[in-house]
């Protein structure tokens, strides 16, 4: 049960974060201005790459907390907390301190504005540094409250500061106000009150109010391997993702370009699913593999496999099938549409596959195997370069999303491969046949339909409504077929008939 409400809280959490996003962004526009913005969207990619300073210390708290809390050495994890709180806060004060000195520098020489003052954009920047070093701790603590599975409680409190990040923004821009310096101002007080309570919400989680505590290099010798190991992680995994766009940034029009991007955004929109998925999973096994319950981490592995995929698998199909049609229903351009929609296909497939490997990777993690994930990325990395660049030469935007497709296919067969050499042996054949093609092929079946609906002349709404049922139908045949998640969903529905019942 607690896996089920923690995923289904945090995929709640992404739905509503991911429509918040897009309902906040035009008036972020309207009231800033579109320079203003890029701004917002030159700070958004400075976290992002500041995420390579994280050393992988953040899923490094996530997997000790876990292991210590399975085997009851609580008081072994409250010290690396306390120690890494230490390290979090220090770079927090270098990195914000950095920005505000390169302020200047980054306005005047790397910017390229218009229509804002260079001391406008300076200030921003200063600013910008400061938010930055406010959230930057935010990563430990919530790392250490998935550690004790408390996902569902990170995610309302992620939910609640982003609500009101976005929400209060848009009060000081419409009341206060319209300016960069404003936004800004009011994202560094929420980023300073995000911390402090994300601070005290962990302590009292792993309980560790009243014990003396002080910095132990000896907590950093321990996790130090591992933590080095997710930072090559993290590198190898974001040159990976990145490597298309770069490569084909260069080959293609900027036209064609935009409408790849355009196709990866809306390929992205499965990580709504996907993120809270591997935030629900990796510190349950994690906590498995510190118990040596074998048993149950392979029910959760495979069963867990089979259970999501059997949603997966038929939204990323049915809505490759009708991308044209959603992206008009979206849009409201039919050009656009018509270019875009076999990228967008295509992409959603590669995302698809890439999903798949979400279970051999937590799996991996929960182990501290952190040479396989990078081994796995560096094949991959020496693969996709080559193939991208020929097969963008050759067919443009739809030859990338094709290399991506094919990349992540790739992928789900060495990965597998890899990964079961070493890492619940025997399992491969039964998982890759069983948990991954299974509903692989009721999926696909549900796409076929699709594409007999979608020649019909029907109204693009009925064909909206047709897309959700196939996806629902899918779903329950999948589970109908699978004897393990038809008892554990007979068992839910009568445990729900029971309440109702006595209520």
């Amino acid at each position: 049960m607690a896996l089920k409400r923690n995923f289904s809280v945090g995929l709640f959490g992404s739905i509503w974060s991911a429509l918040l996003g897009l309902a906040v962004i035009p008036l972020y526009i309207k009231y800033l201005g579109a320079e203003a913005y890029g701004l917002i969207g030159f700070f958004a990619t400075t976290q992002a790459l500041l995420q390579l300073l994280d050393l992988g210390l953040s899923p490094t708290i996530n997997r000790e907390v876990a292991r210590c809390s399975a085997t009851n050495k609580m008081q072994e994890a409250r010290s690396l907390l306390h120690t890494l709180s230490i390290v979090y806060w220090g770079m927090a004060f270098v990195i914000g301190l950095i920005i505000i000195v390169l302020a200047p520098l980054i306005s005047n020489h790397w910017l390229q504005a218009r229509a804002l003052p260079t001391t406008t954009i300076t200030q921003a920047l200063m600013l910008m540094g400061l938010v930055v070093a406010c959230r930057w701790p935010v990563g430990l603590y919530m790392g250490a409250l998935m550690g004790m599975q408390r996902v569902a409680l990170s995610s309302i409190i992620n939910t609640a500061f982003g609500t009101l990040s976005s929400l209060g923004t848009v009060a000081v821009l419409i009341l206060i106000s319209p300016t960069i310096k404003a936004f800004f101002i009011w994202q560094a007080c929420v980023g300073v009150c995000y911390a402090l309570v994300m601070h005290v919400i962990a302590w009292h989680v792993v309980q560790g109010k009243h014990e003396k505590r002080q910095f132990s290099f000896d907590d950093l010798k321990r996790v130090w391997k591992f933590s080095a190991g997710m930072s090559a992680v993290t590198v190898t995994g974001i040159i990976l993702i990145q490597a298309d766009k770069l490569l084909l940034s260069k080959l293609l029009s900027l036209g064609d370009f935009g409408h790849y991007t355009l196709a990866a955004l809306v390929a992205n929109s499965l990580y709504i699913l996907l993120t809270p998925l591997f935030n629900t999973i990796y510190p349950k096994m994690s906590a498995l593999v510190a118990s040596n319950d074998t048993e149950k981490l392979v029910d959760l592995y495979k069963n867990g496999t089979r259970l999501f995929l059997g949603a997966l698998f038929p939204i990323a199909i049915v809505t490759a099938v009708f991308s044209e049609n959603l992206l008009y229903l979206w849009t409201g351009n039919q050009e656009l549409a018509i270019k875009s929609s076999p990228i967008v296909s295509l992409f959603l497939i590669g995302t698809a596959l890439n999903g798949v490997m979400h279970f051999p990777y937590a799996l991996q993690l929960a182990y501290g195997e952190t040479k396989l994930p990078i081994r796995i990325n560096l094949i991959l990395i020496i693969i996709t370069v080559p193939m991208t660049i020929v097969l963008g030469q050759t067919y443009g935007a739809v030859g990338g999303a094709g290399s991506w497709a094919i990349l992540n296919f790739i992928y789900l067969l060495i990965g597998t491969w890899l990964t079961h050499r070493t890492l619940l042996k025997g399992v491969s054949l039964s998982w890759l046949l069983g948990d991954v093609i299974l509903p692989l092929c009721v999926a696909t079946f549900a796409g076929l339909v699709a594409f007999v609906i979608k020649n019909y002349s029907l109204p693009i709404y009925v064909q909206l409504l047709a897309c959700i049922m196939l996806v629902i139908i899918a779903f329950i045949i999948t589970i109908c077929i699978s004897p393990k998640l038809r008892l554990l969903s007979k068992g839910i529905f009568e445990r729900k008939v029971s309440v109702l019942s006595n209520s």
